[in-house]
C-alpha cells in the first residue's frame, strides 16, 4: 500500500476485530508479501492486538512503551509498524504530533497517534470472503464455493491434528460383569464389588443433588446465543464466562428483552469499576432491585403513617400539558429529520467521528432530541456515551483547542 492509501479515508482494507486482525497478519507474513515481514512484525502486531479496542479494533501507537516491553530499539518498532501499513494492515486514524496542547497543570502534552486494525483485500480474496461495501467500512457478507471448501478443509484438517495421539475407542461400552454363584455373591474380589458399588451410589447422588436445572438444552442455547452478542458490547462483563452471564442473564431474558434491550440495561448502571466476577454482580443487582422494587408503595395507594395519599401524575395538569409539549417536541424533530433521509455514508462517517469524540454525541442530544441520535448514532454509542456522562467519575468534554 503506498502512502496515501494508508489513511481510514482512503484505504481499501476493512475494519478489523483483534482476533481476526492477528490470523490475517500472520497469513500476510506467511505469505511473504513484504520482503521485510519477519517474526519481529508478527511479535510487535501480537502487542498492538493485545491493547486494541475489542469493537472497533482502535489502538494507541504507543512506540516507546513497545520497545521496552518487546525489549527491541525504537528504530525496530517503526520500521515493523511501516511494514504493517504498507501490508494494508494498519491505517492512521489520527497522525500524532510533537506540538505541546498546553493542558493545565502539565508541562508538555503532546497529541497521540492511533491505528485501525484493518485486513487487505488480497486476504479475503484469498479466503473466498465476500464484502459488502468497500474501504474501510466494508464487512464480510459471506462466502464464496471456494471459501466454503477452503474452511470445510481446514476444519477437517484441525480435528486431524487434534485427534492424533489418541488411543482408540473401545469396541464396546458394557462393563465387565463378574459371573453369579450359586452360592451367592460375584465371583470379582469384595473390593470391586465395593468399588462398583460406591461408583454407582456417587453417580445417583450426582443426580439427585440438582444438577439439572429444569431449562431445556434448546433455551440455555438460545441465552447463550443471546450473551455472546451482549458480551462484547458491555467492557465489564468481557472477562466471565458465557455460561455464567447466561445464568445471571435469565431474569432479563425470560422478560422478553432481546440482546440490544440487554446491553442499554447493564449500560444504565453506570459502573464505573469492573466487578471481580461479573455473573454474581449481576445477580446480586438484580435480586437488590426486585426487593427495592417490592419495598415501594403502589402509585396511588396510602402511605403507611402519612396523612394524605399519593396523587398520581396524569391526574396533575401540569404533567398534562408537559406530555402535550413533548409530544409536540417530538413531532417537530420527526418532521426535520423526514425533510432529509440520511444516508448509510452518512451515518458510518458520524459514528466514526463519535468514536474519538463522545461530546458530538451530547451536543447532538441537547440540539437535537434523543430519537435524532439514535438515527444518527446508533443506540450503543448513545447508552455508552449517555452514561458515561452520567457517571460521577467520568467527564465527557469537548475537543481540546
Amino acid at each position: 500500500m503506498p502512502r496515501p492509501e494508508q489513511e481510514a479515508t482512503t484505504t481499501a482494507s476493512r475494519r478489523a476485530q483483534p482476533r481476526a486482525w492477528l490470523r490475517a497478519v500472520r497469513w500476510l507474513v506467511a505469505a511473504s508479501l513484504h520482503p521485510r515481514a519477519t517474526a519481529t512484525t508478527l511479535r510487535i502486531a501480537a502487542d498492538l492486538a493485545r491493547r486494541m479496542d475489542y469493537l472497533e479494533g482502535t489502538v494507541l501507537y504507543d512506540m516507546l512503551g513497545t520497545a521496552a516491553r518487546l525489549e527491541v530499539s525504537v528504530p525496530t518498532v517503526k520500521r515493523h509498524v511501516r511494514v504493517l501499513r504498507e501490508l494494508g494492515a494498519l491505517v492512521w486514524l489520527e497522525h500524532g504530533t510533537r506540538k505541546n496542547l498546553r493542558l493545565p497543570g502539565r508541562a508538555y502534552t503532546g497529541t497521540a497517534t492511533v491505528y485501525g486494525a484493518t485486513i487487505p483485500p488480497c486476504f479475503d480474496v484469498a479466503m473466498g470472503h465476500r464484502l459488502d461495501g468497500s474501504g474501510y467500512a466494508a464487512r464480510v457478507a459471506g462466502v464464496t464455493e471456494a471459501g466454503r471448501g477452503r474452511a470445510i478443509a481446514e476444519t477437517r484438517r484441525a480435528a486431524a491434528s487434534r485427534g492424533r495421539g489418541l488411543e482408540p475407542p473401545s469396541p464396546s461400552g458394557y462393563f465387565n460383569v463378574g459371573k453369579a454363584e450359586v452360592g451367592g455373591g460375584l465371583k470379582d474380589t469384595p473390593s470391586a464389588a465395593c468399588s462398583t458399588a460406591s461408583s454407582s451410589k456417587k453417580t445417583t447422588t450426582g443426580r439427585q443433588r440438582g444438577r439439572w436445572t429444569g431449562r431445556p438444552a434448546l433455551q440455555v442455547a438460545r441465552d447463550i446465543s443471546i450473551v455472546r452478542q451482549i458480551r462484547p458490547r458491555v467492557a465489564w462483563t468481557q472477562h466471565e464466562g458465557l455460561r455464567r452471564l447466561a445464568f445471571a442473564l435469565r431474569p432479563l431474558i425470560d422478560t422478553g428483552l432481546d440482546a440490544e434491550s440487554i446491553v442499554v440495561e447493564l449500560h444504565s448502571w453506570f459502573l464505573d469499576w469492573r466487578p471481580a466476577r461479573p455473573a454474581a454482580f449481576i445477580t446480586a443487582e438484580l435480586r437488590r432491585r426486585q426487593r427495592r422494587d417490592a419495598d415501594l408503595p403502589a402509585m396511588g395507594a396510602p402511605v403507611a403513617g402519612g396523612p394524605t395519599p399519593v396523587v398520581a401524575p396524569q391526574d396533575s395538569p401540569a404533567w398534562r400539558e408537559y406530555c402535550q409539549r413533548q409530544h409536540a417536541m417530538a413531532a417537530m424533530h420527526t418532521l426535520v429529520a423526514s425533510a432529509r433521509e440520511r444516508t448509510d455514508e452518512e451515518r458510518r462517517n458520524a459514528r466514526l467521528a463519535a468514536l474519538h469524540a463522545p461530546h458530538l454525541v451530547l451536543d447532538h442530544i441537547a440540539e437535537h432530541g434523543e430519537d435524532d441520535a439514535l438515527d444518527l448514532y446508533g443506540t450503543w454509542l448513545v447508552a455508552r456515551y449517555v452514561g458515561q456522562a452520567a457517571s460521577s467519575t467520568i467527564r465527557l468534554g469537548g475537543p481540546v483547542s
